[in-house]
């Protein structure tokens, strides 16, 4: 290993691309891939598995499993977090910044543009009938990459066990996500150590087993060209000595200028609380951030946070982009001696800053160790398990959605244990029903890509809010 690769963390030339991948072309894909990233998270891993595996090749399937086994584990957006792990293996540290910035900036930019138009123009026609009509399409983009991933995932009798238990858990018993996610991988660990159990019907060939080169990060480890995925003491000290003051160093800036009273230190503290509790994405920590914003800050009126999170599901990038347009809001609300606009947009910038950080601090640190893991069969076993269980709880979120989506009024109560949601039959959305038919038709039948799906659904829903209102 050689210290000046390994120990290399920011200020770096992108190291000689692997075969076939120049790293002009690599900008190209991970824009293709932000631009691209709807329907969630389940959505965006199925896209950038399309793109990187299928399509691409630059990385195998036993490889991109592993990393989004360990982005699972992480607090914030697992799809983001993918995205800068396999733009790190690519081109080491800028690689995975670039990855990861650009899979979160086309949403951001599409979030802070429909921020300001919600603050300023929520109750005009055109505007609500564009939110209604893209909500049914959004349905079923995700239904369509549950399908995809649970494909995948899915593979033997006990992995389907496993996603059943997490869904019931999670939707049925209202069990924390961390919580299934720890029980998940110890019941994976021990069945494969005392049982033999296997989460796969049968074994998939790992990067490399195939041949030589089957893909571009193959083709780089064989060459001798991966010597920054080598763990080391000192690369781990140097990532957390640029890192932490990036992340941290404005939130101490702000306290020290603005005092702790200032809504964007509020914000600079609120939100880097969030970075490391946010286990399951957007969903997971949508009750604590809604009750926090509403009644303890005062930075939302009740309902707003269901705009936001509509808002996020019709934009590029991880839903957690909703945190963005909360932040937006506060400022705006609050803006002091700025114009209202630029104090909201600030916030927002200040918001995204202190959520983001941190995930290419979890990547860059952790990363290392995890591929050096990758022969351990019953760590693998492990994160197999974690998967198979993020499958149940992406169709537990799938269900959630689709209820109010389809339904006015949903009312959740409580029965022999068990958190039920029932919906109030007479409050069906009819329209909201037959445009996410439509949608899933379009995409399930005859494969219509997710962008014309969301245009076509637009249309429709902008058409008919119009003429009915």
């Amino acid at each position: 290993m050689t210290p000046s690769h390994a120990d290399t963390v920011v200020g770096e030339r992108p190291a000689a691309a692997p075969a076939g991948v120049a790293f002009r072309d690599a900008l190209k894909v991970w824009m293709k891939v932000g631009l691209l990233s709807f329907g969630g998270p389940a959505g965006q891993i199925a896209t950038m598995h399309r793109i990187l595996v299928d399509e691409k090749r630059w990385i195998g399937e036993q490889r991109f499993l592993h990393a989004l086994n360990y982005c699972m584990l992480l607090p914030g957006p697992e799809a983001q977090q993918l995205a800068t792990y396999i733009g790190w293996l690519l081109h080491r540290t800028w690689g995975g910044i670039v990855a990861g910035t650009l899979f979160v900036l086309p949403g951001a930019v599409v979030m802070l543009g429909l921020s300001l138009l919600y603050a300023g123009y929520q109750e005009v026609p055109l505007v609500a009938g564009i939110f209604f009509g893209i909500k049914p399409a959004v349905l079923a983009i995700v239904l369509h990459a549950l399908e995809r991933i649970g494909k995948r995932a899915l593979t033997s009798r006990f992995a389907l066990v496993l996603a059943a238990a997490a869904f019931v858990a999670i939707f049925f018993l209202d069990l924390p996500f961390p919580l299934i996610v720890l029980g998940a991988g110890v019941i994976g660990y021990l069945a494969d150590r005392f049982t033999g159990l296997s989460l796969t019907a049968k074994k998939a060939s790992a990067d490399g087993e195939a041949g030589p080169a089957d893909t571009a990060i193959d083709a780089m480890f064989s060459a001798g060209r991966a010597d920054h995925t080598q763990p080391s003491v000192r690369r781990a000290i140097r990532v957390l000595a640029v890192w932490l003051p990036l992340w941290l160093g404005p939130v101490a800036a702000l306290l020290l200028w603005r005092g702790g009273g200032d809504v964007f230190s509020q914000i600079a503290v609120f939100f880097s609380k969030m970075a490391v509790v946010t286990f399951g994405g957007a969903y997971a920590v949508l009750a604590y951030v809604a009750q926090a914003a509403v009644t303890g800050l005062g930075w939302l009126r009740p309902g707003e946070m269901l705009d936001g999170l509509g808002m996020a599901e019709t934009t590029p990038g991880p839903l957690i982009l909703v945190l963005q347009y909360v932040g937006f809001l506060a400022g705006y609300r609050d803006p002091g001696l700025l114009p209202p606009w630029l104090a909201g947009t600030l916030a927002a910038a200040l918001t995204l800053w202190v959520t983001f950080t941190p995930c290419f601090l979890w990547i860059f640190l952790g990363a290392p160790y995890v591929e050096r893991l990758r022969a351990d069969r019953r760590l693998n076993a492990a994160l197999s398990a974690i998967t198979a269980a993020v499958v149940g709880v992406i169709l537990n979120l799938a269900v959630w959605f689709a209820l109010h989506t389809i339904f006015a009024e949903v009312r959740e109560t409580a029965a022999a244990g068990l958190r039920l949601w029932l919906p109030i039959l007479h409050t069906i959305q009819w329209p909201s029903l037959a445009l996410a038919a439509g949608a899933a038709v379009a995409m399930f039948r005859f494969k219509v890509g997710m962008l014309p799906t969301l245009a076509a659904s637009a249309l429709l829903g902008c058409g008919y809010y119009l003429l009915t209102a």
